[in-house]
């Protein structure tokens, strides 16, 4: 349920709500648009005769509710767009970001190396993994908090903030310690312990979605860290399972543009996860700008055939360069006020 405060209601009105609904064991979000000021109601069950007496109360214009499972995450609650803001960067303020970066970091040369070409390129965010979960435990796992030296070293170098993953609650004081924006890989979008302790940060979110998750449980998902009071949420759709071979996931522009119609959080396209094959990446990343996203996350490798991890899937820094001239063609076409040389 929501509940829609008149225009000229006060905060003795706003509070008084807040207060009933904390009565019920309810928790009341506050959204305050430019129009309007709507209080999410989340709890566990709304008891019977307390919309009615919500009604009645000074201030409250009308309540409605809400009939999709998230409450936080929906349109209804909030219908602006919620823009996240990294420094000066905004993510989700209309202008496409670009997250760019190796799977792993694997030693200082190697990342510093793609930090500095990936910012030359025109690139927002510098990603990199320090905690890597792998299918195999023989695989390269990361090199855990040297790997978060290694990139605070290269945000000190290159001014571009950091995204990199937490695997795990023991980890998320480190990583949030260290990073910008905390990514939950798809293998922990249902994590829930994880996604409450993450978002207890406070430090922006970046949700990916499960290989096998539905666009419900990816924006549920989003609601365990809404609903810890972190309204810094970001949605990543990195391609799901299906029955197709020819590619390692199948990047799903549906969900991009769905997303963006049920939710008010920002959408960013992963397609090199979401195909698996360098060669793809870029008309898919095209593809997902033009589909609606608010960004791109793209793996690049100064020497891709030599990479600990997704190398078949990593751009070299050429193929970033050539990327990006061709992402700022395109936002130009899509929005000329945007258009940069």
């Amino acid at each position: 349920m929501i509940v829609v405060m008149k225009s000229h209601a006060d905060l003795t009105d706003r509070d008084a709500v807040l207060a009933r609904l904390a009565e019920n064991n309810l928790k009341g979000h506050l959204s305050e648009g430019e129009e309007r000021i709507v209080i999410g109601v989340v709890g566990a069950k709304i008891p019977a005769g307390l919309e009615e007496q919500l009604q009645s109360m000074s201030g409250v214009q009308t309540t409605l509710r809400i009939t999709r499972p998230y409450k936080l995450a929906g349109r209804e609650f909030q219908q602006h767009n919620t823009v996240i803001r990294v420094g000066d960067l905004e993510i989700g303020g209309g202008t496409p970001v670009v997250m760019a970066g190796p799977c792993s970091v694997e030693s200082a040369e190697q990342l510093l190396s793609t930090a500095h070409a990936v910012k030359a390129a025109g690139a927002n965010i510098l990603r990199g993994g320090a905690f890597k979960p792998r299918t195999s435990p023989y695989a390269f796992r990361g090199l855990g908090e040297e790997g978060l030296k290694i990139l605070a070293q290269a945000r000190e170098e290159t001014g571009l903030p950091i995204i990199t993953e937490a695997l795990n609650t023991r980890d998320v004081e480190l990583v949030a310690r260290y990073t910008d924006i905390i990514q939950l890989g798809a293998r922990n979008m249902q994590n829930f312990a994880l996604l409450e302790e993450a978002g207890q940060t406070g430090k922006p979110i970046m949700v990916k979605r499960g290989p096998s998750a539905t666009v419900e449980e990816w924006l549920l998902a989003a609601e365990y860290i809404l609903a810890t009071g972190n309204r810094n949420v970001i949605l990543c759709e990195r391609g799901i399972r299906t029955y197709e071979t020819a590619t390692r996931n199948t990047l799903d522009l549906n969900a991009v543009a769905v997303a963006k119609r049920r939710t008010h959080l920002p959408v960013i396209a992963d397609p090199s996860h979401g195909t698996g094959k360098w060669y793809l990446v870029a008309p898919m990343a095209l593809a997902g700008l033009a589909a609606g996203a608010d960004g791109l996350m793209i793996e690049v490798h100064h020497d891709p055939d030599r990479a600990s991890s997704d190398g078949p899937q990593s751009l070299n820094h050429l193929n970033f360069a050539q990327l990006m001239q061709q992402v700022r063609r395109l936002i130009a076409a899509l929005d000329p006020e945007l258009a940069v040389a």
